[in-house]
């Protein structure tokens, strides 16, 4: 059997240190790079919620920080779930801010996540109450697949 011998003519080069495959996708480069940035920056709140949401407690449901999304970055997603979940400032509750933030949830809406918002403080100080809240809307929303049986008295009573 003979092996086939590739020249250099037939083979584009092959990169040089730091470069990449990616040329013209520059554009999602930036995308990583403006999430991994907005990650780093975080604040109390998204840093605390982020502690709960990132080892699964929620149904097992994986979670994903400052994903971008219809050109917004949500503050967290749960892409299996569609679930977007978003922490503001006092600064988001009134006006123009507001308005904004309304038209971003419509926008994600039409890509197909639903958007919980709490305040900053909620996430601060009633942690486990903002966890509840997400916990409620996927038992709702996004049921498990297999379900544990009831248990109690009567579960395996037959009438």
């Amino acid at each position: 059997m003979g092996t086939a011998v590739r020249t250099s003519r037939s083979l584009p080069p092959l990169p040089l240190a730091g470069e990449g495959w990616g040329e013209g996708d520059s554009a999602r480069s930036e995308t990583i790079h403006r999430a991994r940035r907005l990650r780093g920056h975080s604040t109390d709140a998204e840093r605390l919620l982020w502690s709960r949401l990132r080892v699964r407690p929620v149904l097992g449901l994986k979670w994903r920080r400052q994903h971008p999304v219809a050109g917004f970055f949500a503050d967290f997603a749960c892409v299996e779930a569609g679930l977007v979940v978003e922490l503001d400032g006092s600064q988001h509750l009134v006006g123009a801010n507001a308005v904004a933030d309304e038209h971003r949830s419509r926008i994600l809406k039409q890509h197909g996540f639903s958007v919980l918002r709490f305040d900053d403080r909620q996430a601060l100080i009633e942690t486990d109450a903002v966890l509840s809240a997400i916990h409620d809307w996927l038992t709702l929303h996004h049921p498990h697949p297999n379900p544990l049986p009831p248990a109690g008295e009567g579960a395996n009573r037959r009438n």
